[in-house]
């Protein structure tokens, strides 16, 4: 079959492809967060503490992290739309393997092969979208997956905390299993199948990656636990200097690769280098709002977890309605200006919750998350595109793969730098060691110590802003490299 006969075959139905990513994105972000609003339920019900419950969240993003470049990577040898839809098969596995377990040990491992699906997912949810549509579209159609993102994310607490109260921690599991199901069977006829016929990477660098997996693992795990462990302490500083060693052997290793896992070359790109910086710190910034407001509105103005999750809702429906049309914008306009924007805005939103008090109406607090909606919304599809429309074609799968890394890394340092910074300065202000995310002290220290962590998120999104304003400043919302013409694989 001709190359021209299968990209109209793929051009044809690059909607329903678009429908069948964009389920799988959203699945496989929701579970970075639903389980969060579990962990008590299944500390009570499994008998482990919670620091070992954690693991339950920890263990899944870690193992995320640790795949992307790797899958990103095999994509571009064996074929997107294969590994994409095998992604959604092993998400499956994994989800009902956690519905059904009770012991810890067995719900972590399937947690971490949830992981695995989730990253053939996550890798090339972006490169499938990227090289189905033409460069007029192409931004409207990332527009769609962005907001995919975000609403898993964000939506994970406020939909656990129903499904948890309605039928139990399980279910929250549970319902991964049918959606992938129905994923993976409409994914046999929708995604395309076919192989790269460019065979040069074909041989797969085993060195490199188990360097990658050691020191990407390490390094997360050690800041995931600088706040317990301390940041001063000797186990935290050798775990931060042993990984650092293994990533800077990890980028030698590279350079002398025939065919490296992660090909530096890429960071020469002015337009990919800023787009992917900027997104990891606005992930950054974006879970230090994940991770303090719920305690805000439940320890501070004293609101149910239902009406916590209700007025979270607010971040993820402003971005569901602004991201689509700020992607069809960029298509005629260019990133520039949205990105840029997006993140400046997300700034002023920061310094704006630090005027709210301990007394505070609900829907106060919403329409001031409504602001990093649109502000959040305004940056991702400018940015998703920038960075994809960057990409040589031949090494698509794997900047969706880095892409997707950059955003995990962020949401971890997000929720390593909210929580360090907010027992830092708690612990300055109550003169004791800090034990627990409560109001003990008094509802003024709360505020004093949650300002700090957002006047920090503030000073995040402008970093972003800044860095994010050194692209290209041309109409193309993409790039030259990825032609319209191309053929998903």
């Amino acid at each position: 079959m001709s190359q021209a006969v299968l990209q109209d075959d793929v051009s044809s139905r690059k909607w329903w492809i678009l429908a069948n990513v964009s389920v799988g994105t959203f699945m496989a972000t929701l579970d970075g967060s639903i389980a969060n609003v579990g962990l008590p339920t299944i500390s009570t019900a499994l008998h482990v503490p919670l620091h070992v419950v954690q693991w339950v969240v920890t263990a899944y993003l870690l193992a995320i992290c640790a795949m992307l470049p790797l899958v990103g990577k095999l994509a571009d040898m064996w074929g997107r739309g294969r590994l994409y839809n095998i992604g959604f098969l092993i998400f499956a596995g994994g989800s009902a393997l956690c519905g059904f377990t009770s012991t810890i040990d067995v719900l972590i491992g399937a947690r971490i092969l949830q992981a695995i699906g989730a990253s053939l997912l996550m890798a090339n949810s972006q490169a499938i979208v990227a090289t189905t549509f033409p460069a007029t579209q192409r931004g409207r159609a990332l527009g769609v997956t962005g907001a995919m993102v975000s609403l898993g994310s964000l939506t994970g607490p406020a939909l656990g905390g129903l499904l948890i109260g309605w039928f139990g921690w399980p279910s929250i599991f549970w319902v991964n299993v049918p959606i992938g199901i129905v994923g993976f069977i409409l994914g046999l006829f929708m995604l395309p199948k076919h192989r790269p016929t460019d065979t040069r990477s074909g041989q797969f660098d085993y060195a490199g990656s188990a360097l990658f997996i050691v020191g990407i693992v390490a390094l997360l795990y050690t800041v995931s636990n600088g706040d317990v462990w301390g940041w001063e302490a000797g186990i935290t500083i050798g775990g931060l200097i042993l990984s650092l060693l293994v990533l800077a052997g990890f980028g030698v290793r590279e350079r002398m690769a025939q065919n490296p896992m992660i090909d530096f070359s890429l960071f020469r790109n002015r337009m990919f280098t800023a787009a992917g910086i900027a997104a990891m710190l606005s992930f950054v910034s974006l879970f230090c709002t994940n991770t303090m407001m719920p305690f805000y509105l439940e320890n501070v103005l004293h609101q149910t977890p239902q009406v916590t999750g209700l007025a979270m809702m607010s971040y993820p429906l402003a971005m569901a309605v602004v991201a689509p049309l700020s992607g069809w914008l960029s298509d005629r306009i260019g990133p520039f200006i949205l990105t840029t924007g997006g993140l400046a805005l997300n700034a002023l939103g920061f310094i704006l919750l630090n005027l709210l008090s301990s007394h505070v109406a609900v829907w106060v607090v919403g329409l001031h998350l409504v602001i990093f909606g649109v502000g959040q919304g305004m940056f991702q599809s400018p940015n998703n595109s920038s960075l994809m429309g960057a990409a040589p074609r031949d090494k698509v799968g794997l900047v969706g793969g880095l892409n997707a890394l950059m955003r995990n890394m962020g949401m971890v340092f997000g929720i390593a730098l909210s929580v360090s910074l907010f027992a830092a300065r708690l612990h300055s202000l109550a003169g004791k060691a800090y034990t627990g995310m409560t109001t003990e002290t008094t509802p003024a220290a709360f505020m004093s110590a949650l300002h700090t962590v957002f006047w920090a998120a503030a000073i995040v999104c402008i970093a972003g802003a800044l860095i994010s304003s050194l692209r290209s400043t041309k109409r193309s919302g993409g790039g030259s490299n990825l032609q319209s013409s191309q053929i998903v694989r």
